[in-house]
């Protein structure tokens, strides 16, 4: 029954909100948790107590993802009190969590440099080099990389294709060494790679089809540790380190905002946040009297 109730949900997110998967799939996680919580009760009949003794049992996540968590909540009572399942939302006086303005962490030059030094040996260090080498030098999301198929590159004009969220299109550049490395695995490793399989991504794993956020996400770990890098990294690292580098260069915020498919301004400022706490801490390591 709940399972019935969780599908019909994330099919309205689909189907009417037009989310993207990454979301509707973050929500299906978040809710399924919820349900095996609470096990056999049907979770339309949920009290605010419940979810709030609930809620507390999230405590060993992060903050933001307690809030999403709580989003996901409240947005599925939010639904069934809209199509008179339920008469009141038992959610809706939760309270979610203060997120503190915490600045992303970004690699500096000399830590990209270590990064991408990979010596290409076979076909998976070729394709690791063409992700990370693609990654920095355009921004992309993960799950914009992993999306990639071979009509969204560009060799001669240099470009890439990219849908984002809401299926917008945009047009990032791409410089001559990421593409170098990206040809070398398509024409050189990539056709071992697709184990009697046929498909247009750009980046396989090793059972020949389109590789997860999950194995990006493993790769870079696995890099970083051996170049014996000690930051916390993601692949939206990446994302963060590209904008931070542009604007420490001197690049327009406009021009990061539509790099990165940003639809608010105010999202890509985050980044001049960073530069300016560069400035900071450049002065108090630099400046001769405290």
């Amino acid at each position: 029954m709940n399972d019935d109730y969780i599908a019909d949900y994330l099919s309205y997110l689909e189907l009417d909100m037009n989310y993207s998967n990454n979301t509707i799939n973050s929500y299906g996680n978040d809710l399924d948790r919820l349900n095996k919580y609470f096990e056999d009760k049907n979770i339309l009949k949920l009290t605010f107590n419940d979810l709030d003794k609930y809620i507390a049992t999230l405590s060993d996540l992060v903050p933001s993802s307690i809030s999403r968590n709580i989003s996901s909540i409240k947005g599925f009572y939010a639904y069934y009190l809209k199509v008179n399942k339920i008469k009141s939302n038992p959610s809706e006086l939760i309270q979610e969590p203060k997120l503190g303005s915490h600045l992303p962490v970004y690699l500096t030059v000399d830590e990209v440099n270590k990064l991408l030094d990979i010596e290409i040996e076979d076909a998976y260090s070729a394709r690791n080099k063409a992700i990370l080498e693609l990654m920095y030098a355009t921004g992309l999301r993960i799950s914009e990389t992993i999306s990639l198929e071979f009509k969204n590159i560009d060799f001669e004009e240099c470009i890439v294709r990219v849908v984002g969220k809401g299926s917008k299109e945009r047009i990032v550049p791409i410089n001559d060494y990421a593409l170098k490395y990206l040809n070398i695995y398509l024409t050189e490793y990539r056709p071992s790679m697709l184990k009697k399989t046929t498909n247009n991504y750009l980046f396989l794993n090793n059972h020949g089809k389109q590789m997860t956020r999950q194995g990006v996400f493993k790769m870079i770990k696995q890099e970083c540790l051996k170049k014996n890098i000690k930051k916390n990294i993601s692949p939206h690292t990446l994302r963060h380190t590209f904008a931070t580098h542009l604007l420490e260069n001197g690049a327009d915020l406009r021009v990061i905002q539509e790099l990165l498919g940003h639809s608010d301004i105010s999202t890509t400022q985050i980044y001049t946040h960073l530069t300016n706490q560069k400035l900071k801490d450049d002065y108090k390591e630099y400046f001769p009297r405290e």
